[in-house]
């Protein structure tokens, strides 16, 4: 296992707590856009702009040392899985389904990250009190899931939800190929090449999919772009990446469990959407599953230290 990541540092759980909070936000800004905008090609402006900003800052700095061949096609890979099928397919969706909906089903990401784990990498199995919690935080989400049954009588919604499903699936499956390979590379500079690669690999697909005659630049367009690419992406991306080189994946995982929380609460407070007590109770047994997983890291975490002495 990572050497990084078995001794978590107190940026990677700031990093962490940073992407709980605002990739919450970015659910409700990224519906804003794509509703009103062709939906790929907004999500390939927003990497085509926060990937070479990234880089460019790094750059500027002097921190920045661009991998070999080897690395630049790990960061490609990981981009295509990340990029071009995880956030933009769910931005995709989101024209389809409300911007809590998206936000509840990328919750499902710790599970895939489990099951994604138990055959790539055994050093991070879960115990027996994170599955606990990762099931009590999974039974809040679907508690609020239970609220939108009767929206899937509309087939373009249905579609929303099994996109989704794929993009979530494709984000968490390029999370954990990209940890086992970033040992002794730059977080920062990955997270700029993986938007760079995704939003150009999305390219051909914007022009195959998109109708580009609905392009029309509203201010809410702009704004919207303006905060995904630098706060969402550049800022948020790069907290990410620097979060699963210096975290378990595992616990990285549970900022997907914080992200719906905060998108409901904002879908409510700007767009109206539903909040009912069913909702707040299922919020705050979502919490407590985040508690006991942590409880369960640190209890796992306390061992190793104990058995290594």
């Amino acid at each position: 296992m990572n050497s990084a990541a078995s001794k978590p540092s107190l940026f990677g759980y700031l990093a962490l707590a940073f992407v709980c909070i605002v990739w919450g936000t970015t659910y409700l800004a990224l519906r804003i856009g794509v509703t009103q905008f062709p939906p790929l090609l907004f999500s390939l402006l927003r990497f085509l702009t926060a990937g070479p900003i990234l880089i460019a800052i790094l750059v500027f700095i002097g921190k920045a040392k661009f991998p070999g061949k080897e690395g630049m096609i790990h960061q490609a890979i990981s981009g295509f899985f990340m990029i071009t099928l995880g956030i933009s397919i769910v931005g995709w969706a989101e024209v389809y389904i409300s911007s809590g909906m998206a936000a509840i089903i990328c919750s499902l990401m710790p599970v895939w990250v489990i099951l994604i784990n138990l055959i790539m990498n055994a050093d991070e199995k879960p115990t027996f009190l994170i599955m606990v919690g990762l099931v009590m935080g999974f039974g809040g989400i679907v508690m609020i899931f239970g609220e939108h049954v009767s929206d899937f009588a509309n087939s373009n919604y249905r579609l929303g939800i099994v996109m989704t499903f794929l993009g979530n699936l494709c984000w968490a499956f390029g999370s954990v190929w990209i940890k086992k390979r970033n040992t002794n590379s730059n977080p920062f500079l990955n997270a700029g090449l993986q938007m760079v690669f995704g939003g150009l690999f999305l390219i051909p697909i914007s022009l195959v999919f998109d109708d580009y005659s609905t392009i029309h630049w509203t201010k809410e367009v702009l704004y919207s772009l303006t905060y995904l690419s630098l706060i969402g992406s550049v800022a948020g991306y790069a907290c990410y990446s620097y979060a699963i080189k210096h975290l378990p994946m595992t616990l990285v995982s549970l900022y997907a469990y914080i992200n719906p929380i905060v998108a409901i609460v904002l879908g409510w407070l700007v767009l109206s959407e539903k909040l009912t007590f069913r909702i707040i109770l299922s919020m705050l047994l979502t919490v407590a599953g985040i508690y006991i997983v942590n409880k369960g890291y640190q209890l796992r975490m306390r061992w190793k230290t104990q058995v290594s002495k």
